[in-house]
């Protein structure tokens, strides 16, 4: 099987280029490096550096693919409340541009990755479950929504099978840490690797799940060969460690042998306060059974940073579109 994948340098895409290899499949991919390490694509990936947006580009390198997975995206959430187009540009229009690839190309079948940014603060209470009627209540959100209305549209269209995954947060090695806009337990360690507090938003009493990387790519891996998918929506992730922002801070710095006294900051605007999922689909359809804890999935994490190195935090790779007295002041100052 010929596997493509956007997001090929990125933290989910690099993983799921390894267990592609692994399978004994060829796999190919594109990455524009904004949030990714070139060092993360494994050796026997053929891939380029290009954007999702050049469109001939994209056809030329589906040609002859059987599976693309599109997991690129500048995933900043927050950052989308005040950074509306360009999130436009790196979500919903690089989507159009790699389904409407994959259908002018013939391509079996494409694998989405969207975003629990779909539910918003939900229709009903956590957890959300696929059959919740989307809420998004941020533009990332709205764009993830609407790539998932338009490859259903194109693909029942024009005959393209199309499965769409809606992971958890998640955590591992290879995510990008000098990041100051996403991947909160990034930061976290990044900033206690540097002797500095972490910042928390609000009270950090916000709800999450977080999925260790190779729970989240098993299935997914999955998506790309089993029919009984297709046409699917399917949450990933675990549904049984429910924590706070701030026992996420509390475990990282235990980890790292932190003396934690985090610096606390007025909320961020549109961000949902609690919002996590049933993975009960995903152990229907696809044995769905996550075998790495929170605790040893931040360990392992943790390690993988500190053997690179803490960063500074990279402001300049992306603009700030809208600024306000809305505009969180750990970006307005460079807090991180």
């Amino acid at each position: 099987m010929k596997v493509f994948i956007t997001g090929i340098a990125g933290f989910l895409g690099s993983w799921l280029a390894d267990a592609f290899i692994a399978r004994g499949d060829r796999v190919s991919g594109i990455d524009n490096l904004i949030g990714g390490y070139d060092d993360n694509v494994p050796v026997g990936a053929d891939w380029s550096i290009c954007d999702c947006n050049e469109f001939e580009r994209m056809k030329k390198a589906m040609r002859g693919v059987d599976v693309v997975f599109h997991a690129a995206a500048t995933a900043h959430e927050g950052l989308s409340v005040f950074s509306p187009h360009q999130n436009a540009m790196h979500g919903y229009a690089a989507s159009a541009s790699v389904f409407s690839a994959a259908c002018a190309m013939g391509v079996k079948r494409v694998v989405f990755c969207s975003s629990m940014a779909r539910y918003g603060k939900g229709e009903g209470p956590p957890p959300f479950v696929e059959t919740m009627r989307p809420m998004p209540e941020d533009p990332y959100g709205i764009g993830k929504v609407a790539a998932e209305d338009l490859l259903k549209n194109l693909g029942e269209t024009h005959g393209v099978e199309w499965v769409i995954a809606v992971p958890h947060s998640i955590v591992g090695p290879r995510q990008h840490y000098g990041d100051p806009f996403r991947n909160v337990a990034s930061i976290f360690i990044n900033l206690m690797l540097q002797r500095r507090q972490p910042i928390i938003y609000g009270d950090g009493l916000q709800e999450r799940c977080f999925s260790y990387i190779t729970d989240c790519v098993d299935p997914l891996v999955r998506m790309a060969t089993e029919t009984n998918v297709v046409g699917e929506t399917i949450n990933i992730g675990p549904d049984d460690e429910v924590v706070t922002v701030l026992e996420l801070a509390k475990k990282i710095a235990t980890i790292l042998d932190f003396s934690l006294d985090p610096l606390f900051v007025r909320d961020r605007p549109r961000e949902v306060k609690i919002a996590h999922c049933s993975a009960d689909k995903a152990r229907h359809l696809l044995g769905y059974e996550p075998k790495v804890s929170l605790e040893d999935g931040l360990w392992h994490m943790s390690r993988w940073i500190q053997n690179r190195g803490p960063k500074p935090f990279r402001y300049s790779a992306l603009d700030i579109e809208i600024e306000n007295e809305k505009l969180p002041e750990t970006w307005k100052k460079r807090l991180f």
